[in-house]
């Protein structure tokens, strides 16, 4: 197939476009700058130029390919809520070029706000969540709705490996460096689940290959079924604080929850979630067996704190 992917110079989204070519599909990468353009051309990939704002280029983007992957997303936590409407407004956006094409669309979301305080699974369906405003399943399952071959991935809290600056480790990391301890909210045992970036890729391409298949076009909950990227369901953040302590040298401490927004600041909401995540329906139904390190070997190894 000729996938169109937005995010595709990204993190987790340069990983998406070498599996999605090492496959033997043709990609065209959304890119905004003339480095990110660099990059795409230097992996093998086609380059659409414009961004998550411009409509225009997702319309002829999405116009111009078999299938579209929605890895894009402005991180940007200190306009927040408008970020997450640029995203439901791209999806939207994608969507209504796809319409009645039959062409597959894979979603971007999150496993942490599925089902807060107790195991999240592929068939749980969350309500919209206007203190965390990101929409992106209710605009996917919107999209869904017109016919579209729609699924979802949602991600972990982390998504890790060599090359990790914006995700949810970065966050912390930065954040003891600033203060001079390592710290988890009470007792540290709630969980966050974790996936390395090359198994997430590997999800999204058998997602998408999934997703195009014939067999499973006819049956309206793979069209628009959740899929976790997950490969280590729960991890307390305690672990996840004394492993940055040990790597930066310094003290992991405990802070007390009514003193969490001062220590951890925005970031508060997060390092105190308990949001564990399972993968079995994932990996029974796209054979995605996740091979990579683990996110506390990545930690250990020292990546992100060198």
């Amino acid at each position: 197939m000729h996938v169109f992917v937005t995010g595709a110079t990204g993190f987790i989204g340069t990983a998406i476009v070498q599996e999605l070519l090492s496959a033997g599909h043709q990609v065209s990468g959304l890119a905004r700058s003339d480095a990110s353009a660099r990059k795409l051309i230097d992996a093998g990939a086609a380059v659409h130029r414009g961004d998550l704002e411009d409509l225009e280029s997702l319309r002829s983007g999405a116009a111009s390919a078999d299938a579209v992957i929605h890895a894009g997303f402005i991180h940007d936590f200190t306009r927040f809520p408008e970020v997450c409407r640029v995203d439901q407004t791209a999806i939207e956006t994608i969507g209504k070029v796809l319409a009645g094409s039959d062409r597959p669309f894979v979603v971007t979301s999150g496993t942490a706000l599925v089902s807060p305080g107790k195991l999240a699974t592929e068939d749980i369906i969350p309500s919209f969540n206007p203190a965390w405003p990101r929409a992106s399943e209710q605009a996917a399952d919107a999209v869904a709705a017109t016919g579209v071959r729609t699924s979802v991935i949602r991600l972990s809290p982390s998504v890790h490996g060599d090359g990790d600056q914006y995700g949810f480790i970065p966050i912390l990391v930065n954040i003891a460096r600033e203060k001079g301890v390592s710290a988890y909210v009470g007792e540290g045992l709630n969980q966050w689940s974790a996936v390395h970036r090359l198994d997430a890729a590997r999800l999204y391409r058998l997602a998408l290959e999934n997703t195009a298949s014939d067999d499973l076009a006819s049956n309206t909950a793979i069209q628009s079924a959740r899929f976790h990227g997950s490969a280590e369901k729960a991890i307390t953040v305690r672990k996840i604080a004394e492993a940055i302590g040990r790597q930066l040298h310094i003290p992991t401490v405990s802070v007390a929850p009514e003193a969490a927004a001062e220590h951890f600041g925005w970031f508060a909401h997060m390092a105190a979630i308990d949001c564990p995540a399972s993968s079995s329906r994932t990996q029974e139904q796209l054979s995605w067996h996740p091979a990579h390190a683990a996110l506390l070997d990545d930690i250990e190894s020292g990546i992100y704190t060198r």
